[in-house]
């Protein structure tokens, strides 16, 4: 994504001490997080207490700092609002338990594509880049081909031209052109396939799901596999579970 022409400075290195703190095993102290997101002393101090203040960091007895518990409460709010039947959980719960593999549902959340649930399966990688809330690779990923092969054609290339196409592997599309070709064949109910794009040694099955919603009528179901092919088994099923979240079964 472009660096947008009125970023607040400060706000984008709150975000960056959030990052660097949440991703250290151990608390950080001011002159570690300091010089970690490239800042001066003074203005770590200044970030730190004010996200001190908010909740959002918590200073420990010996002195380093920690995420809050507002960035937890934060994380309620984001799954609350990604709100979806409980039905649908059952039915990624059941394509993990019978396949072994871990299920995504993908969904358009205020125009981004992002993942909505997941049931993690012991035969599938950890894939620490899709997790719930988070956006998605579109054009390396099924969740995100699926989605974006929904989208007219002009609103699809404004949304590649905003998220950009950056290689993850020596598979990865990384032209229009390339990535068209693959879309053009997707269709609701129909499984699609994808080999090591996003990660080598890791493919995924999914499909694009119509509902009768008018404000959400469109889903994908996903499910991944450490294999270099996808099991015709794991596809089957993955088709079985876009039936049941259509509602047409």
């Amino acid at each position: 994504m472009r660096e947008p022409s009125d970023l607040v400075r400060s706000v984008s290195r709150a975000f960056r001490v959030l990052e660097e703190v949440g991703a250290s095993p151990a608390p950080l102290p001011v002159k570690a997080i300091a010089r970690r997101c490239g800042l001066n002393l003074s203005t770590a101090y200044h970030l730190v207490r004010t996200l001190t203040y908010e909740g959002y960091l918590v200073r420990g007895a010996g002195g380093g700092y920690r995420l809050g518990g507002s960035v937890a409460m934060r994380y309620h709010d984001l799954i609350a609002s990604l709100r979806q039947p409980p039905e649908v959980h059952r039915v990624l719960r059941h394509l993990s338990e019978v396949t072994g593999r871990t299920s995504y549902l993908g969904r358009f959340v205020c125009g981004r594509i992002m993942i909505t649930d997941l049931v993690e399966g012991p035969e599938s990688p950890y894939l620490e880049d899709l997790e719930v809330g988070l956006d998605v690779a579109a054009h390396a990923t099924v969740i995100g081909k699926t989605l974006l092969a929904a989208l007219p054609k002009p609103r699809r290339a404004a949304y590649l031209a905003e998220q950009g196409m950056p290689r993850f592997t020596a598979r990865t599309p990384t032209g229009t052109d390339e990535l068209e070709a693959e879309l053009a064949g997707i269709r609701a109910g129909c499984a699609v396939l994808e080999h090591g794009q996003f990660r080598d040694g890791v493919s995924c099955v999914g499909a694009l799901i119509r509902r009768a919603c008018v404000d959400d009528p469109w889903w994908t179901v996903v499910a991944s596999t450490r294999d270099e092919e996808v099991p015709g088994e794991l596809a089957w099923h993955t088709l079985r579970a876009a039936e049941d979240l259509s509602g047409d079964s």
